[in-house]
């Protein structure tokens, strides 16, 4: 898209089926073990078991929210072996995660939001 068609697509209205997708992914980041699995993902593959601990849960809820997360469209997941890596799907998911938390770090430590 050009900077001029970019603009002109931001001003439109909002089509359903893009604001019921776009719901659809905030809610698998409204969970808070869901949101840290999807945290660990943001530098790289990772399987269950350190995703595990990283969210501090068991593997088998890791398990149950990335089946969830993976349905959603959020992640992927590839077989290694036995093993099961999962990473983020796309770029996008990635901003959305470092906007959400930043934003919060601003509301709770009390900084100055950017302009």
């Amino acid at each position: 898209m050009t900077p001029a068609s970019l603009d002109e697509h931001h001003r439109s209205p909002l089509r359903a089926e893009h604001v019921e997708t776009a719901v659809g992914y905030l809610a698998m980041l409204a969970e808070p073990t869901r949101l840290r699995l999807l945290w660990a993902l943001r530098e790289g593959e990772l399987g269950v078991t350190a995703l595990a601990e990283a969210a501090g849960c068991t593997p088998t809820a890791a398990s149950q929210h990335l089946s969830k997360l993976r349905l959603a469209g959020v992640v992927e997941q590839r077989a290694d072996g036995r093993a099961r890596l999962y990473r983020l799907r796309g770029a996008h998911i990635r901003r959305l995660l470092d906007e959400a938390l930043s934003h919060a770090e601003h509301a709770v430590d009390d900084i100055p939001h950017h302009p």
